[in-house]
């Protein structure tokens, strides 16, 4: 087949240089234009010298990389994408919006949580969430526009599924306690990410506050067919990457471990990157970095009848770049796994 000429727009920051590192190995998929505002006329490798005499490509403007891409990566803030993905709509271009403009289908949960309004309502229509595990039916050949979602949503999503939708837990007692790695505030500084600050300390941050809260409740909102609220607290951890989401629930019904671990294996039987760890095993951090894989591993709490989910990927992989590129295989028809067959390394 004809290579994919793809394109990413922000391709500076950290899940935007993550891209292109996936994308450079992609069989079926040619790098094609990359741009940056901060960095425009300059080669990408300047800005990372990891990528030299690997990618020096040289970053140009937004344009240039709608006209010369099928698919247009955007790595950008809020509020930046919505523009954007109109002009390659226009010009016949498929979009994957890597930021939070098209991940909540309440126009009022948007405005709520980030302060905007959808410009173009019709647009919206025409855009589809997906976490290809859960939403991949959704995405019909007339989809043009892809929200990928967000690093905690889909940790989160992965972890809660089978039991929310098997109806077998009480959804009004989640409790989710996240943590990430610093790279998921952005290659911008602040305080909070300044090095004295975050090396050896580990603090919760934007307490039942974050922004990501509403898209894990219409995530599990639509896989109950309830209203469901959640606690959400993330946390900093001081390490570059990676996320841990641990998340109780209490079960509606007696439950062993054993049939709780079947559940899950049955629900994720035909999914590559989803591992349900055996009885026994705790996920770990460290065995998903660098790949596109999630691990979970389920634990019972007999006292309390409540089910504890440890729920680990990479923020920048299967929370970011990695499931864009498997969302954008989903979109061409390719195998999901192309591109992004990526191992974990042991250490």
């Amino acid at each position: 087949m004809q290579k994919i000429k793809a394109g990413i727009i922000g391709a500076t920051g950290y899940a935007g240089v993550e891209l292109i590192r996936i994308l450079l190995k992609h069989p079926y998929v040619t790098l094609t234009a990359i741009s940056s505002v901060s960095f425009e006329g300059k080669s990408v490798s300047e800005v990372y010298p990891s990528l030299k005499n690997i990618c020096d490509d040289v970053l140009v403007n937004e344009d240039k990389v709608i006209d010369n891409c099928d698919v247009i990566f955007a790595s950008l803030p809020h509020g930046l994408c919505e523009a954007i993905a109109k002009k390659a709509e226009l010009k016949g271009k498929k979009f994957i919006d890597l930021g939070a403009d098209f991940r909540l289908k309440d126009e009022k949960d948007y405005n709520e949580w980030y302060g905007l309004d959808y410009n173009d309502k019709e647009l919206h229509k025409k855009s589809q969430y997906c976490i290809p595990e859960l939403h991949r039916a959704n995405i019909t050949k007339d989809i043009t526009i892809i929200g990928n979602p967000g690093c905690y949503p889909t940790s989160i999503g992965l972890g809660l599924a089978p039991i929310v939708k098997s109806k077998k837990a009480n959804l009004d007692t989640i409790i989710i306690d996240s943590k990430s790695g610093v790279t998921g505030a952005g290659r911008g500084l602040s305080q909070t990410t300044h090095y004295p600050d975050c090396n050896e300390a580990f603090s919760p941050y934007k307490v039942a506050s974050h922004r990501h809260t509403p898209e894990i409740e219409q995530t599990l909102s639509e896989l109950s067919g309830e209203n469901v609220k959640v606690t959400f607290v993330p946390h900093l951890l001081p390490v570059n990457r990676g996320i841990v989401s641990t998340i109780y629930v209490t079960l509606n019904e007696n439950m062993t471990q054993d049939d709780i671990i079947k559940l899950y294996k049955d629900f994720y039987k035909d999914e590559k990157f989803v591992r349900v760890l055996d009885k026994g095993e705790v996920a770990n951090l460290k065995n998903v970095k660098f790949s596109n894989y999630c691990d979970i591993s389920l634990h019972l709490d007999n006292r309390t009848n409540r089910l504890v989910i440890v729920s680990t990927i990479d923020n920048m992989v299967k929370g970011a770049a990695g499931q864009a590129v498997q969302n954008m295989n989903i979109m061409f028809s390719l195998n999901e796994d192309e591109g992004i067959d990526l191992i974990p390394p042991a250490f």
